[in-house]
């Protein structure tokens, strides 16, 4: 597997799975009727933010991942990142690779912490794998997502100081 900066050329393959993991609204606190020029913009990260792929040996896209600045100005140094994994090709250590990338990426380019700001407390898979990389979740907040099958549940607040 390889990793790399997305590309114009990647939103093809990109879009699809991020269209069903939001429209299943399970796991992002976005829109499940998300627009696709709207995904377009919210996903294809600007400097001093990064979107990369992760492709195998054909080329064929994997999951894609966002890192940018959790904040602006005086927070800017604690960076935020959001993971797509096509479902098709889940339980690969596609995520687990995403993951460790944009950590070494986020060590290297200086900033001093990553924040995840609402992960699904039900996404357990998720959570065990954050965790596993060296997360810890700092608090949970009560129902602050609703799930369409478990209901309100909680959103987790997860950190790691790089």
């Amino acid at each position: 597997m390889l990793i790399r900066d997305a590309t114009g050329e990647d939103w093809p393959a990109i879009w699809p799975f991020l269209h069903d993991i939001v429209a299943a609204g399970e796991t992002y606190t976005l829109p499940r009727d998300l627009r696709e020029q709207d995904a377009r913009a919210l996903w294809y990260q600007k400097p001093p933010g990064r979107t990369v792929v992760a492709v195998d040996e054909s080329g064929t896209v994997l999951g894609s991942a966002k890192v940018c600045p959790n904040q602006q100005g005086p927070g800017a140094h604690v960076a935020n990142a959001s993971f797509m994994v096509d479902p098709a090709r889940s339980g690969r250590g596609v995520g687990r690779a995403l993951g460790a990338h944009v950590l070494e990426w986020a060590r290297a380019t200086g900033y001093r912490a990553m924040q995840f700001n609402s992960v699904v407390e039900t996404n357990t898979h998720a959570v065990a794998l954050w965790k596993s990389l060296g997360f810890t979740v700092l608090g949970t907040v009560p129902e602050a997502f609703h799930h369409p099958v478990h209901g309100y549940v909680g959103l987790h607040v997860m950190h790691q100081a790089l």
